[in-house]
């Protein structure tokens, strides 16, 4: 089969796409023909830190049909059409096939396109998380998404809206629109203005995108107010998770995420796109082989919306 393959040597590392063997299910796997896969920060920051997949293939977002199935599978079959979130078990999507537990795939619903579901786990599963886990998001709260028009983004606007908040979102001009269309509040241009200097307070702050320190962010809290870090830099991340406790005194909270693989939570994601309450922003759609040019694309940060890589 084709595969892309992360090799390093020395300091210089790159993407190859080349053929590889097929893999086989065990008795407690599903081997999946891949259709689509989306890309994540999960990806290229793995491979900054040289968290290197031991199969040599990232990808975790997928989204195919079964091929077969182990002997001790009894809620899958060959032909449905799933959704899978492959971080657990070391990423693989990368791959025209891949094999994976049941405990972490879901059956893709019909009007779902693999496009659509491979788009969906780690980045709307990271929002619900965050939102309604870390910040306890409930109907009327204030809520700043800082970053809202990347992959997290554009399912945090949507979410918070479900749950009956009031959003503001934080992009650059030319995302302003599209922030608007998923259905926040209120927008603001950080290349025009800066949050941090508006007197309005917010009850709960996602730290998504943006070079705003862990202060800034406090100063931006109401009384009883919650930020969670979900994205950032590297150095940002590391900041927030040696200093956010120091910073939660008072009334005011500062929490770190990282999102886990859950099947509920993405079965419950996954019904909410198929009434179409959410739904993903496709940013671009690479072929498998151009893998490396999509990864370098979503890691210059830039992003709007959602990286896909179309196998099939």
């Amino acid at each position: 089969m084709k595969a892309v393959i992360f090799t390093k040597k020395g300091f210089h590392h790159r993407h190859v796409y080349c053929d590889i063997d097929k893999p086989v299910a065990g008795d407690n796997e599903i081997l999946i023909k891949v259709h689509a896969v989306s890309l994540n920060a999960a990806d290229y920051r793995s491979m900054k830190m040289g968290l290197i997949p031991k199969r040599k293939i990232f990808g975790a977002d997928i989204s195919g049909t079964i091929e077969t199935v182990g002997k001790n599978i009894s809620t899958f079959k060959p032909g449905d059409e799933v959704i899978g979130d492959l971080f657990s078990i070391g990423f693989g999507g990368l791959a025209e096939y891949v094999t994976a537990p049941e405990r972490i795939l879901i059956k893709k619903p019909a009007r779902i396109t693999f496009e659509e579901g491979a788009a969906l786990p780690i980045a709307a599963m990271t929002a619900l998380q965050a939102l309604r886990d870390k910040a306890k998001i409930q109907k009327g709260k204030k809520v700043l998404i800082v970053g809202s028009s990347g992959g997290v983004g554009i399912y945090a606007i949507q979410l918070a809206k479900y749950f009956e908040a009031e959003v503001t979102g934080v992009c650059s001009s030319r995302n302003v629109q599209q922030t608007m269309t998923l259905g926040a509040d209120y927008v603001i241009d950080y290349t025009k203005e800066n949050f941090v200097k508006r007197d309005k307070r917010y009850d709960i702050i996602l730290g998504i995108n943006g070079n705003y320190s862990l202060l800034a962010y406090r100063r931006a809290l109401a009384p009883n107010g919650i930020y969670v870090m979900v994205g950032g830099s590297l150095s940002q991340i590391f900041k927030s998770l040696l200093l956010g406790k120091l910073l939660t005194f008072g009334s005011k909270e500062m929490k770190s995420l990282t999102a886990k693989t859950n099947k509920t939570d993405l079965e419950f994601l996954a019904n909410l796109l198929d009434k179409g309450i959410i739904k993903p922003i496709i940013d671009r759609r690479f072929t498998l082989d151009k893998s490396a040019d999509a990864m370098n694309y979503l890691s210059q940060g830039h992003s709007t919306g959602k990286v896909v890589i179309k196998i099939q």
